[in-house]
């Protein structure tokens, strides 16, 4: 399912009676959408018919027999034993369209067929703070997804803090830009809202900029959500109307998150310049931690929400250690290492997976449980925190450590750079050297086209010599992609990056230096 109010009226539903909602990313193949299903016991699954040339039920009845053969909410495949009800919510235009998909799977039940209910209440006794609620799927930047356990206290708590940071009140109204199937969507937008009874706007199913900008003005908004790949497609829609005389009022916006990746501060002053979006914040956090653990707020200034991500949320412990040496005490303030975090917020493991939630979730000298984030970052002396990278995404130059956060945040300050992500590069003589995939700029035309060599020397002369690229790649050149590979939540996959990185650095595409 895409994003719509029978979404956040299933997840209200599910939290009233104690029933543990399981999101699933629309993008599964049906193989996939099949295991997780199986892996955590689905009893009940909400689909839509399509969403662009996806047909999900159409493909869910030719991959599991019975649907076709099995009664309403007495569905009994050996493949999906937990399985008893398929409930299909309308997404298409045409009634009839929706007739004939719902009566070609004699299982499926109208979702609306459900909200005439008329026998006795589901809603349980009572409700316990630390019941698991929800189960996310990790966005899987290095691996298969695994299921994270969120209770009620984890999900609610993180919900009032991210308001907190936003100063929301039920004055506000926000425009719920990322996949509700995913943390961003579901805690820090539905949820952050209604704790402090916002309103909600969901402008489509899936990310459409049109739609977007449409509702931002006709609704007049006061809070956007996005990461920043949403925000470079807002934005240029924003543009593009205003450079053809069309009126776009954005006068009631002013805050919102951003999260995923670092914003890099040229973005973040035309958001506030041509969006009004002065208030904007920026989350960091993880899926098994609720998910954020930092928070800049409304108060900071414009470069602490661009270099760092904030302060921990309230009632949050933190520390960064050395994650090389064995030692659990927290390094210097100032010193690089890996995020630590503990408190209400940690997830209660993962689902049916007891030896990678001890790979992660580990208690230290002093008895508290902690979440090594695998993050590497550096917590100065008020308390803000920088990310510099992933730990397993640092570059390892001839024995010195390079952080591609730092290379990317130089790479998209040159105006002729939409976006950048920087990776290890194999090399005989020292071990790994830097790559960089780069996307164009493509607003202006008529401008000289970026070389690789430009791409080299911008950071050359922007920072530390060493951190300039050996290696640049056009995304839509070197590779057929368009885009940067992503996870739902808009994190880059470098783990993709790499392999194509090794795939074409074989072959000597790229070589620049």
């Amino acid at each position: 399912m895409g994003n719509s109010s029978a979404y956040a009226m299933i997840q209200w539903a599910c939290a009233r009676i104690g029933a543990i909602l399981v999101t699933v990313n629309p993008a599964y193949r049906i193989d996939e959408l099949i295991t997780t299903l199986k892996l955590t016991s689905v009893s009940h699954l909400f689909v839509v018919p399509r969403i662009r040339t996806s047909s999900y039920l159409a493909s869910l009845s030719a991959a599991i027999s019975s649907l076709s053969s099995s009664s309403p909410h007495q569905i009994a495949d050996p493949a999906l034993p937990s399985l008893r009800s398929l409930l299909v919510v309308n997404n298409l235009p045409e009634t009839e369209d929706f007739t004939k998909e719902l009566t070609a799977v004699r299982a499926a039940v109208d979702f609306r067929d459900i909200l005439v209910w008329d026998g006795p209440s589901l809603a349980p006794t009572s409700l316990q703070k630390d019941e698991v609620i929800n189960i996310q799927f990790t966005s899987g930047t290095t691996g298969y997804p695994k299921g994270v356990c969120l209770t009620h206290s984890n999900l609610l708590n993180n919900a009032l803090s991210i308001g907190d940071c936003m100063k929301l009140t039920p004055q506000d109204k926000l425009c719920n830009v990322p996949p509700l199937f995913h943390c961003f969507g579901l805690v820090l937008g539905n949820l952050a809202a209604w704790v402090y009874g916002s309103c909600i706007v969901y402008p489509s199913q899936i990310f459409n900029p049109v739609a977007i900008v449409d509702t931002l003005h006709d609704e007049k908004c006061t809070a956007l959500h996005g990461v920043p790949t949403h925000f470079l497609g807002v934005l240029s829609e924003v543009q593009n109307r205003r450079r053809a005389n069309i009126d776009v009022d954005l006068s009631s916006l002013r805050t919102g998150i951003a999260a995923g990746s670092p914003i890099p501060i040229e973005l973040m002053r035309k958001l506030i310049n041509e969006m009004n979006l002065r208030d904007l914040t920026i989350a960091y956090g993880m899926t098994e931690t609720s998910p954020v653990s930092f928070q800049t707020r409304t108060t900071d200034t414009v470069v602490q929400r661009v270099e760092t991500v904030g302060q921990a949320s309230p009632h949050v412990q933190a520390k960064i250690i050395d994650p090389f040496s064995g030692s659990t005490s927290p390094v210097p303030v100032g010193v690089p290492g890996e995020l630590c975090v503990a408190g209400y917020l940690l997830q209660k493991g993962y689902w049916n997976d007891i030896e990678q939630t001890q790979d992660v979730m580990k208690t230290h000298d002093d008895t508290t449980l902690w979440m090594h984030t695998g993050d590497q970052g550096v917590i100065d002396e008020e308390g803000y925190l920088r990310i510099v990278g992933r730990i397993k995404d640092i570059i390892i130059r001839g024995g010195e450590n390079l952080y591609p956060v730092q290379i990317e945040n130089v790479l998209v300050s040159h105006p002729k750079i939409r976006e950048a992500s920087a990776v290890s590069v194999p090399d005989e003589k020292f071990g790994e050297v830097v790559g960089a995939w780069v996307v164009r700029e493509t607003t202006d035309t008529s401008a000289p086209e970026l070389t690789r060599e430009e791409v080299r020397m911008w950071v050359w002369n922007g920072m530390n010599p060493q951190n300039a690229p050996t290696w640049v790649w056009f995304v839509g050149e070197d590779c057929p992609e368009t885009e940067l590979p992503k996870t739902a939540s808009g994190k880059v996959q470098k783990n993709i990056l790499r392999d194509w990185s090794k795939t074409l650095a074989s072959k000597g595409i790229g070589l620049v230096s």
